[in-house]
Protein backbone atom coordinates (compact mmCIF):
# COMPACT_ATOMS: atom_id res chain seq x y z
CA UNK A 1 0.00 0.00 0.00
CA UNK A 2 1.31 3.44 -0.96
CA UNK A 3 1.61 5.89 2.33
CA UNK A 4 2.81 9.43 1.68
CA UNK A 5 5.94 10.02 3.34
CA UNK A 6 8.16 13.06 3.81
CA UNK A 7 11.70 12.75 5.26
CA UNK A 8 14.76 15.49 5.87
CA UNK A 9 17.92 14.79 5.01
CA UNK A 10 21.10 17.30 6.53
CA UNK A 11 23.80 16.66 4.24
CA UNK A 12 27.45 18.13 3.92
CA UNK A 13 27.70 20.99 0.73
CA UNK A 14 29.34 19.00 -1.52
CA UNK A 15 29.04 18.43 -5.05
CA UNK A 16 26.78 15.48 -6.55
CA UNK A 17 24.86 15.31 -3.03
CA UNK A 18 21.67 15.86 -4.42
CA UNK A 19 21.95 13.37 -7.38
CA UNK A 20 22.71 10.43 -5.15
CA UNK A 21 20.10 11.30 -2.67
CA UNK A 22 17.83 11.38 -5.37
CA UNK A 23 19.47 8.64 -7.01
CA UNK A 24 18.24 6.44 -4.42
CA UNK A 25 14.60 7.38 -4.93
CA UNK A 26 14.57 6.73 -8.25
CA UNK A 27 17.04 3.55 -8.20
CA UNK A 28 14.37 2.01 -6.37
CA UNK A 29 10.97 2.87 -8.20
CA UNK A 30 9.88 6.09 -5.75
CA UNK A 31 8.92 8.95 -6.97
CA UNK A 32 9.51 12.74 -5.48
CA UNK A 33 6.46 14.78 -5.38
CA UNK A 34 8.53 17.74 -3.64
CA UNK A 35 12.30 18.39 -3.06
CA UNK A 36 13.03 21.44 -1.44
CA UNK A 37 17.21 22.08 -0.67
CA UNK A 38 18.59 25.06 1.36
CA UNK A 39 21.74 25.77 3.17
CA UNK A 40 21.46 26.04 7.06
CA UNK A 41 23.08 28.41 9.11
CA UNK A 42 26.28 26.78 8.81
CA UNK A 43 26.87 27.01 5.35
CA UNK A 44 28.66 24.08 5.10
CA UNK A 45 25.85 21.98 5.99
CA UNK A 46 22.18 21.93 4.01
CA UNK A 47 18.94 20.53 4.00
CA UNK A 48 17.02 18.53 1.76
CA UNK A 49 13.39 17.60 2.71
CA UNK A 50 11.83 15.44 0.39
CA UNK A 51 8.38 14.29 0.17
CA UNK A 52 7.48 11.13 -1.55
CA UNK A 53 4.57 8.17 -1.32
CA UNK A 54 5.04 4.33 -1.74
CA UNK A 55 5.64 1.74 -0.42
CA UNK A 56 6.59 0.86 3.35
CA UNK A 57 9.32 -1.43 2.72
CA UNK A 58 10.99 -0.34 -0.21
CA UNK A 59 10.92 3.26 1.96
CA UNK A 60 12.87 1.61 4.64
CA UNK A 61 15.33 0.68 2.54
CA UNK A 62 16.12 3.95 1.01
CA UNK A 63 16.30 4.86 4.41
CA UNK A 64 18.83 2.72 5.54
CA UNK A 65 20.45 3.72 2.80
CA UNK A 66 20.50 7.66 2.92
CA UNK A 67 22.55 6.63 6.36
CA UNK A 68 24.76 4.96 4.72
CA UNK A 69 25.70 7.90 2.08
CA UNK A 70 29.08 9.84 3.18
CA UNK A 71 27.66 13.20 3.05
CA UNK A 72 24.67 13.06 5.12
CA UNK A 73 24.51 13.86 8.63
CA UNK A 74 21.02 12.96 9.68
CA UNK A 75 17.59 11.63 8.54
CA UNK A 76 14.12 12.80 10.28
CA UNK A 77 11.04 10.90 9.09
CA UNK A 78 7.67 11.76 8.86
CA UNK A 79 6.42 11.89 12.87
CA UNK A 80 8.75 14.49 13.65
CA UNK A 81 8.44 17.06 11.91
CA UNK A 82 6.23 20.17 10.92
CA UNK A 83 5.90 20.88 7.42
CA UNK A 84 5.06 24.36 5.26
CA UNK A 85 4.78 25.07 1.96
CA UNK A 86 3.79 28.67 0.10
CA UNK A 87 2.45 28.89 -3.24
CA UNK A 88 2.30 32.09 -5.17
CA UNK A 89 -1.18 32.65 -7.63
CA UNK A 90 -1.84 35.17 -9.98
CA UNK A 91 -5.09 36.71 -10.33
CA UNK A 92 -6.97 39.32 -12.80
CA UNK A 93 -7.58 42.21 -10.92
CA UNK A 94 -11.08 42.68 -11.99
CA UNK A 95 -12.31 39.61 -9.44
CA UNK A 96 -13.65 40.90 -6.20
CA UNK A 97 -10.36 41.91 -3.89
CA UNK A 98 -12.23 42.10 -0.66
CA UNK A 99 -13.57 38.52 -1.20
CA UNK A 100 -9.53 37.59 -2.15
CA UNK A 101 -7.74 38.88 0.51
CA UNK A 102 -10.64 37.49 3.47
CA UNK A 103 -9.71 33.67 2.15
CA UNK A 104 -6.07 34.72 1.79
CA UNK A 105 -5.94 35.51 5.27
CA UNK A 106 -8.15 32.68 6.43
CA UNK A 107 -5.04 30.76 5.11
CA UNK A 108 -2.54 32.50 6.26
CA UNK A 109 -1.96 34.72 3.32
CA UNK A 110 -2.07 38.20 1.95
CA UNK A 111 -1.85 40.20 -0.92
CA UNK A 112 2.24 40.60 -1.70
CA UNK A 113 1.55 43.09 -4.88
CA UNK A 114 -0.88 44.13 -7.20
CA UNK A 115 -0.23 46.11 -10.72
CA UNK A 116 -3.43 46.93 -13.12
CA UNK A 117 -3.86 43.67 -14.39
CA UNK A 118 -2.97 40.96 -11.75
CA UNK A 119 -3.00 40.31 -8.04
CA UNK A 120 -0.47 38.30 -6.72
CA UNK A 121 -0.95 36.68 -3.47
CA UNK A 122 1.47 34.43 -1.44
CA UNK A 123 -0.17 31.91 1.28
CA UNK A 124 2.09 29.66 3.88
CA UNK A 125 0.63 27.02 5.42
CA UNK A 126 0.69 22.96 5.72
CA UNK A 127 0.33 21.25 2.19
CA UNK A 128 -3.34 20.09 3.01
CA UNK A 129 -4.69 23.43 4.00
CA UNK A 130 -2.62 24.66 0.77
CA UNK A 131 -4.66 22.52 -1.07
CA UNK A 132 -7.73 23.63 0.36
CA UNK A 133 -7.42 26.86 -0.33
CA UNK A 134 -6.10 26.32 -3.96
CA UNK A 135 -9.20 24.57 -4.07
CA UNK A 136 -11.48 27.27 -3.10
CA UNK A 137 -9.48 29.96 -5.33
CA UNK A 138 -10.89 28.42 -8.51
CA UNK A 139 -13.97 30.63 -8.48
CA UNK A 140 -11.47 32.82 -9.09
CA UNK A 141 -10.18 31.98 -12.10
CA UNK A 142 -6.72 32.04 -10.64
CA UNK A 143 -4.24 32.53 -14.44
CA UNK A 144 -0.93 31.06 -12.73
CA UNK A 145 -0.43 28.61 -9.45
CA UNK A 146 3.19 28.10 -8.57
CA UNK A 147 3.85 26.12 -5.35
CA UNK A 148 7.22 25.71 -3.53
CA UNK A 149 7.54 22.66 -2.48
CA UNK A 150 7.74 21.89 1.82
CA UNK A 151 10.17 22.64 3.92
CA UNK A 152 9.88 21.25 7.15
CA UNK A 153 11.63 21.16 10.91
CA UNK A 154 11.72 18.78 13.86
CA UNK A 155 9.44 19.32 16.57
CA UNK A 156 11.76 19.27 19.29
Amino acid sequence: MKKRRLVSVTVLNEHSVLSRISGLFAGRGYNIESLTVAPLQNNELSRITIVTSGDEKVFEQIVKQLHKLIPVLNVIENEDLIEKETVLVKISIHESIGDIDALCKAYNGRIANANDKYIILTITDSPKRINNFIKALKRFKPQEIIRSGVVAIEQY
